[in-house]
């Protein structure tokens, strides 16, 4: 190998050991300082959950991608509502023939009739109000019968924009009811919501009545970070349900891979606050071979559960990132100078005899 190929990989081995001992003392993180009220002890400022100590949740406030599960209880067309084409009447009716009762809901054609069957017949009620149709059934039905007794209430207008369903909040923090229009509750607990979606349907309806649900906790997240040893990190999200703990988290990713080590923490956000000041490291040997639970802290919203990566494999991959360029380097040069040995050594080529 030629001398100065030698003494250039010399300087670069020099020049790799100086870098490399220069950074392995940087490479090495710890948790940030735990700054503000949480303090790494049983006797903090702020209740922290823990696994067998877990914290009860604020009442939960709906904010956009949530869908909720919205059932109309009492769905009734104010007054004065008037019968129109295949609107469903309750119909019942006292003294008529032995064998041919009258009891049931019957629909109101597209000719504004009702069939009360073969022996009645049909009798017009598209237009009326409910009192003036009982009316109008009562008095037909005198033509065959001594005294009847009419009772007609409205079991369901046709005209009505069904409610019932799943309902996502919009980005706009609406969430729309189709022909009622949409309703703003982003910001409100369940309770709240349901008394909004009532008010504003009260302008459509009388004395509405819904009840309303979350069918898809989707705007409350946590966040699992995974270091790749200087390769990137590796972030999961995952819905919060008010009772995972950190075990949990870990147990959602599969366990800690061969790239991460045993530093663990939770970094919570501090409404308020610029940065984060809240820092909950874990003793992870602890939890998991000792079952102690003083450090598997219950995750709340917005947490970030940061796994450091093994310094080992993140000193091997700084190591790769640095002698690749080289290797290169070098491969191309010796490329270099063996063509040029051999164009020398061999001036006319290789002749096959």
């Amino acid at each position: 190998m030629p001398t100065w190929v030698n003494r250039f990989m010399r300087h670069a081995l020099g020049l790799f050991l100086c870098l490399s001992l220069a950074g392995c003392a940087q490479m090495h993180t710890e948790p940030p300082p735990l700054q503000g009220p949480i303090l790494d002890n049983d006797t903090a400022a702020i209740p922290i959950g823990r696994e067998l100590d877990k914290l009860s949740l604020p009442p939960y406030v709906i904010e956009p991608p949530d869908i909720l599960l919205i059932e109309s209880v009492r769905i009734v067309p104010k007054s004065p509502f008037r019968i129109r084409p295949l609107d469903a009447l309750q119909i019942i009716v006292e003294g008529t023939l032995p064998e041919q009762p009258i009891n049931n809901i019957f629909i109101v054609d597209p000719g504004g009739a009702v069939n009360l069957g073969p022996t009645y017949g049909k009798v017009s009620v598209g237009g009326l109000p409910l009192e003036e149709a009982t009316e109008a059934v009562e008095r037909y039905l005198r033509r065959t019968l001594r005294e009847p007794q009419v009772s007609l209430t409205l079991a369901e207008a046709a005209g009505l924009q069904p409610i019932t369903g799943q309902h996502q909040i919009a980005p706009d923090g609406t969430v729309n009811l189709g022909t009622y229009g949409s309703v703003p509750i982003t910001g409100l607990t369940i309770p709240e919501a349901t008394k909004r979606i009532e008010e504003y349907l009260a302008e459509y309806l009388e004395q509405p009545k819904v009840s309303v649900d979350v069918f898809a906790y989707a705007s409350k997240n946590y966040y699992v970070i995974t270091s790749g040893g200087g390769n990137g990190d590796n972030i999961q999200k995952f819905p919060i349900t008010g009772n995972e703990t950190v075990l949990d988290a870990i147990t959602n990713i599969q366990g800690l891979s061969r790239l991460s080590s045993k530093n663990i923490w939770i970094a919570r956000p501090a409404p308020g606050v610029d940065g984060c000041d809240q820092v909950l490291p874990v003793k992870w040997d602890a939890v998991v071979r000792g079952a102690k639970t003083a450090t598997n802290y219950q995750v709340l919203p917005g947490d970030r559960i940061f796994i450091e990566e093994d310094h080992l494999v993140a000193t091997d991959s700084m190591l790769d990132r640095f002698i690749n360029p080289f290797e290169r380097i070098l491969g191309f040069g010796l490329l270099g100078v063996n063509t040029t040995q051999s164009m020398q050594r061999f001036p006319g080529g290789f002749r096959s005899r």
